[in-house]
């Protein structure tokens, strides 16, 4: 298949597509006879587990690691289950992050009184982080 036809079976970006070609997470196809490149389902397969483990926020150097699992199936999972597990605690720190910062936010909008900008709540306390319950930095 064509990169376009590859673009459309897994809903990535075609420049996407060549970025992964470029540093190394899919191989590079064979060429046709008029140099297009020519994908098969090997191509559509493993970037389909890219995009998978990219959208659940994997990084590119575990997804490298990841498919480097997937190339020697014989190896042992462990590795697979230690990157998860030290994904999953980034996310989840990320969402401590994410509660703090909307009760901040909330803190923020609810000081607001309307009114002119010059004498704006949302505004002064952006300019002053004094103004803060806790620390979101």
């Amino acid at each position: 298949m064509k990169i376009g036809e590859l673009s459309r079976a897994t809903g990535t970006n075609i420049e996407t597509i060549r970025y992964y070609e470029r540093i190394g997470l899919l191989k590079a196809p064979a060429r046709t006879s008029a140099n297009y490149r020519a994908y098969d389902d090997l191509h559509r397969t493993r970037l389909a587990f890219v995009r998978h483990s990219r959208e659940l926020g994997f990084s590119i150097e575990e997804v490298r690691s990841l498919l480097d699992l997937v190339d020697n199936p014989e190896r042992e999972c462990s590795q697979a289950d230690q990157i998860a597990t030290r994904h999953l605690a980034k996310v989840e720190k990320k969402i401590d992050q994410l509660i703090t910062l909307r009760g901040e936010l909330s803190q923020i909008i609810g000081r607001c009184r309307g009114g002119v900008a010059a004498d704006c709540r949302v505004i002064e306390s952006l300019a002053d982080h004094t103004m803060c319950h806790r620390d979101h930095v």
